[in-house]
């Protein structure tokens, strides 16, 4: 008897994949919890693993195609390759009488099929919604005739009869065609689900909330002082390095314990204020910036938050981050300072009402006590959504995390 091997349960609010690629072809032996197909959701990177041993016997969905949760993704069949071919030769010969008696017949439902609603998946119902293509137009490659996104995808890249019908507004947006010689060099990649998602969420973010960035600088000289003190012996006694997001984590909970609207966000006509300290931390991958959450990070010393954050950069960097890493933030921190940048306006993490923005550690002039000297300075940005949180708010939030980085002391007496 063949396993069904099915789009397993995503996550919260995650209800549909793509399908990324297959690791095996039809044909191919498998064994029993080997990743045997790999979905892109709007969050993560999922393997699914074989149910069982055997023959992957049929592949109904195919690579690109967008699969809702327990849809049918193939099969496999029992035994080794032998095994397996034995059936599917005898398949055809039982059904060979049958194929003579509705060979008349059989082209007229394949356009009914391609151009259900029904048998169609959700997306492309919506990208006929939105290009005005028939799908009942088109000549379904998937299984059973079915129309699949690809398909969809295809036929509005190719449709120049699109502009005859004006009621639809152009949601697809299509580029103008480069010269010859311009798109002999050009490459078409088509995007992960994971990057229309992130540029989806950042525009949206940009279109619902009233942003606006505040800036300071920090003297990072009392920090770096103390990691340079104790980064060795911290190492030896917790396994991982002292780094700075632990300090920035610590000092980041202080000051939405002062602020609490920035640790809050809006539903409706209501505002949520938060009393837990859900911590994300942006984090870049191969395939684009995910967002880690360390929970309750107030119960937790640096050891812990730095031990945590290690953990998550490694599950990112080898695609093991689950949704359930992901959920639930209530704040968030990102260091474009790792990548070179002096300063920049961070982008709201929605529903979030706010983000800070690490930036890279530089040597400038500053006056202390009238003396100028070369201290180590960063500067620090938060964005912010003003429809929650007003100016003084913001500036104050900005200016306890600067003292709490400027006096660790304050970190440890929770000061």
């Amino acid at each position: 008897m063949a396993t069904e091997i099915r789009v397993p349960t995503l996550g919260e609010s995650v209800t549909e994949a793509t399908i990324g690629k297959w690791f095996k072809k039809a044909g191919d032996a498998v064994a029993a919890d080997e990743p045997i197909v790999e979905l892109e959701t709007d969050k993560v990177t999922i393997e699914v693993p074989a149910p069982a041993a055997g023959v992957l016997s049929e592949i109904i969905a195919k690579d690109g195609e967008t699969v809702g949760v327990g849809a049918l993704l193939g099969s496999i069949g029992a035994g080794g390759a032998a095994a397996a071919a034995a059936p599917k030769a005898e398949a055809p010969k039982a059904e060979a009488p049958k194929a003579e008696a509705p060979k008349a017949a059989a082209p007229a439902p394949a356009p009914a099929k391609a151009g259900s609603a029904g048998t169609n998946g959700p997306a492309v119902a919506k990208l006929a919604a939105e290009s005005g293509v028939d799908p009942a137009s088109l000549a379904g490659s998937g299984k059973d005739g079915r129309v699949t996104k690809g398909d969809m995808l295809a036929a509005i890249a190719t449709a120049p009869a699109a502009p005859a019908s004006p009621a639809p507004a152009a949601p697809v947006a299509v580029r103008a065609p480069s010269v010859p010689d311009d798109a002999a060099r050009e490459e078409r990649v088509k995007m992960t689900k994971l990057r229309q998602t992130i540029a989806r969420r950042l525009k949206d973010a940009q279109n619902s909330a009233a942003m606006l960035t505040t800036f300071n600088d920090v003297d990072m000289s009392a920090v770096m002082s103390l990691r340079s003190q104790y980064k060795d012996v911290f190492e030896k006694k917790h396994g991982v390095k002292l780094g700075f997001m632990g300090f920035f984590t610590k000092a980041v909970i202080q000051a939405l314990k002062d602020v609490p609207e920035v640790n809050a966000e809006i539903d409706g006509q209501d505002l949520i204020y938060k009393n837990y300290y859900n911590i994300g931390i942006a984090v870049g991958t191969d395939k684009g910036l995910v967002v880690p959450v360390v929970r309750d990070a107030d119960q937790l010393s640096i050891a812990g938050i730095e031990k945590a954050i290690s953990g998550y950069g490694r599950k990112a960097r080898d695609g093991k981050l689950g949704i359930e890493d992901m959920q639930g933030g209530t704040f968030t921190i990102t260091n474009g300072g790792i990548y070179g940048s002096l300063m920049s306006t961070p982008i709201l993490n929605a529903p979030q009402s706010g983000i800070l923005g690490m930036h890279r550690i530089e040597e400038r002039p500053v006056v202390v006590k009238g003396q100028i000297v070369a201290r180590p300075m960063m500067y620090l940005a938060l964005s912010y959504d003003h429809r929650i949180v007003d100016g003084k708010g913001a500036v104050t939030f900005l200016v306890r995390v600067k003292e709490a980085l400027e006096d660790p002391t304050r970190l440890v007496l929770d000061l």
